[in-house]
């Protein structure tokens, strides 16, 4: 397994090109240390994909794959989110995205995975209250773990991070770990995307 941290960029054809189909999966808990009156069960994080053009923009609103769109709009279904979570609770992978490099459409240059948290403001929550949070990508030929990204970086009012995006290369594809703090949910991203 191959371990990254902010900053490092991978190049999928020479350290894994066996990897065409995975699944990543996305895990975190909420700081109980924290002084607020937040509780664990309230607590909604929410994984996104952003599909990307050469331009670095979002061709449309349906290349957003998130809880409200499962499916990539493509024929193949490249990507594919497996449902939200709304705690949290539990060990392992809080959400799951199913993603296939090889049916990726050849207009899609960049996909951005992202994590939001669900009414943020209104909760009066942001990332500085979420803990252990973790990115893992599994190849879903061989069921093993191939990559970690182990989110260890301090936020503190951020309510979104941005955290990998994965993009084409002359060769195939490559990955790239961001941990980019956003002060904003959802709606931010896709106006950050936005032609």
């Amino acid at each position: 397994m191959i371990e990254l941290s902010k900053g490092i960029e991978l190049d999928f054809e020479k350290a894994m090109p066996e990897l065409v189909a995975a699944m990543l999966g996305m895990g975190w808990n909420v700081n109980k240390d924290d002084s607020t009156d937040t509780t664990e069960d309230d607590f909604d994080l929410d994984s996104s994909v952003f599909m990307l053009d050469k331009s670095g923009k979002l061709p449309d609103k349906h290349h957003v794959v998130y809880y409200n769109n499962l499916k990539s709009p493509d024929s193949e279904v490249c990507i594919e989110h497996m449902g939200d979570n709304l705690t949290g609770a539990g060990e392992g992978d809080d959400e799951v995205i199913l993603f296939d490099l090889r049916k990726v459409p050849d207009y899609i240059h960049k996909l951005v995975i992202t994590v939001t948290i669900h009414r943020a403001q209104k909760r009066n929550q942001n990332f500085g209250m979420v803990e252990d949070a973790f990115l893992r990508v599994v190849n879903v030929s061989s069921k093993e773990e191939v990559l970690r990204f182990d989110l260890d970086e301090e936020f503190t009012l951020e309510t979104s991070v941005i955290l990998t995006e994965i993009y084409r290369t002359d060769t195939g594809w490559a990955i790239k770990a961001l941990a980019e703090g956003v002060d904003g949910g959802l709606d931010e991203l896709v106006s950050k995307y936005t032609a």
